[in-house]
């Protein structure tokens, strides 16, 4: 192998390595990708994939409370987790191994092995063998975070490579985190039956997304007997026969200590930049992000790195296209420069659905952000009132003056798939009244985005 010298050495076959591998061999660059574990990363093989495998069984099983409603007698007593997980793990080993036949198909090759970064254009495996290339880029993606007095063991607490990987299900989970991860863990946990009681430090569950739309998730969560806790934290946990007991604290100092059998700790996730060899080529990391240029080059020449070792934000569909910039930028070609987080979509996958991009109200009360909002609720689609769906809405920031779109939120079903609508016309400068004014077809959830951007206008027809 050390005969060869590549174009690209990439470290990492997540959905930043191996898209950067095919992206290269598309631009004429020679590039080989290295990987310790299975090709896809975390996202295919215990992240984005069987989660979301996991979640589509947990509505359908969810559903036979619709069938009840027609009369159907429905026995839920023969559930076998055991197959729900094996499901979803066939699902992962499957896109697993699709990623391999596209790294083939373009000829690039997949070498087995923990990487190092040796030396310039150097990358040395565990069992000394060398790979050389004219430019290195990082991709090594990232871990759940660990906090004191919570810490992993597989069995009591657990992160979320533990929670894709359990055969069975608890009578109760605490779970430690409401970001996305926590949300839809919950949502699957709750679906199956399982009690949940669900945590988040700040004041809101998915604090990064707006207030006012997770408000209706918050109250969803409630109505289907979850135990939700905002502005609290963990103080403490003590074990015990059957599982556990943990300490939490409001508001107001309020304590409280829930009885669980399993804890589900999700609260972030750190990049993969340890011992992979930086100090070798000189590259600082702070606060264990590498820093990174406008096309994703380090403070060393010739090395890039892309998706959850920078400090953007840790979204599989952000580290994708990282690296097809960085490799554009290698290939000679005039790339746009870093992903702009405005027009980032955010997609959390529990019921009701939450997805965004942009200004949310309130980063746009804290910044003085001069803004107008236009909202329309989801009970106004037909659509959404015939397929039994009529919870949630859709939001839209906009620019007083301009009527420039700053930012959307929606929460509802189809959620994830609707915000793109939205992006398409933020990215492509489209002004609210040329969504309202195009034909939407007839029922659709769509047209919720339709009557959001005619709101914005002043002339909303269903509501």
């Amino acid at each position: 192998m050390s005969e060869t010298e590549y174009d690209v050495v990439i470290i990492g076959a997540g959905p930043a390595g191996y898209v950067a591998g095919i992206r290269a061999s598309q631009l004429g660059l020679s590039a080989c990708v290295i990987e310790k574990d299975k090709p896809g990363g975390v996202c295919l093989n215990i992240g984005c994939i069987p989660s979301k495998a996991l979640i589509h069984q947990a509505e359908v099983f969810a559903s036979a409370s619709d069938l009840e409603a027609m009369g159907v007698k429905v026995d839920r007593s023969g559930l076998d987790y055991s197959k729900v997980f094996k499901k979803s793990r066939d699902a992962a080993d499957t896109l697993s191994r699709g990623v391999n036949s596209l790294l083939k198909k373009n000829k690039v090759p997949l070498i087995e092995g923990e990487a190092r970064i040796t030396g310039k254009g150097e990358v040395s495996l565990k069992d000394g063998k060398k790979v050389r290339g004219k430019n290195i880029l990082i991709a090594t993606g990232s871990r759940p975070k660990v906090i004191p007095g919570f810490e992993f063991d597989d069995k009591l607490v657990i992160s979320s490579d533990g929670a894709l990987m359990l055969e069975k299900l608890p009578k109760r989970v605490f779970i430690l985190g409401g970001g996305a991860i926590g949300c839809e863990f919950a949502h699957v946990f709750n679906a199956f039956g399982t009690e949940v009681t669900l945590v988040e430090m700040l004041d809101h569950l998915l604090p990064l997304e707006d207030s006012e739309t997770v408000g209706v998730l918050e109250k969803a969560f409630t109505k289907r007997g979850m135990v939700v806790h905002t502005s609290t934290k963990a103080t403490g946990m003590k074990k015990t026969k059957n599982g556990a007991t943990v300490s939490i604290e409001g508001k107001g100092g309020k304590k409280e200590d829930v009885e669980t059998d399993l804890v589900l700790v999700v609260v972030g996730r750190g990049p993969n930049t340890e011992n992979i060899g930086l100090d070798a080529v000189g590259i600082k990391t702070e606060r264990g992000f590498i820093p990174v240029g406008d096309y994703y080059q380090t403070t060393t020449k010739g090395i890039f790195a892309v998706g959850d070792v920078t400090s953007s934000p840790l979204l599989a569909h952000v580290a994708s296209k990282e690296s097809e910039i960085a490799v554009e930028y290698i290939a000679g070609h005039n790339p746009a420069k870093k992903v702009d987080p405005m027009a980032i979509p955010g997609a959390v996958y529990c019921e009701p659905q939450v997805a965004s991009f942009g200004l949310n109200e309130d980063a746009a009360k804290k910044q003085g952000v001069s803004y107008k909002k236009a909202t329309f609720p989801y009970r106004g689609a037909g659509k959404s009132v015939a397929v039994e769906r009529s919870e949630g809405m859709v939001k839209v920031l906009f620019d007083p003056k301009t009527h420039e779109i700053l930012g959307a939120h929606i929460v509802g079903a189809d959620a994830t798939e609707l915000i793109h609508e939205l992006l398409l016309a933020k990215s492509s400068e489209l002004l609210p009244e040329d969504i309202a004014t195009m034909i939407h077809a007839h029922p659709t959830l769509s047209e919720a985005v339709m009557e959001s951007m005619r709101a914005a206008e002043g002339w909303a027809i269903h509501i």
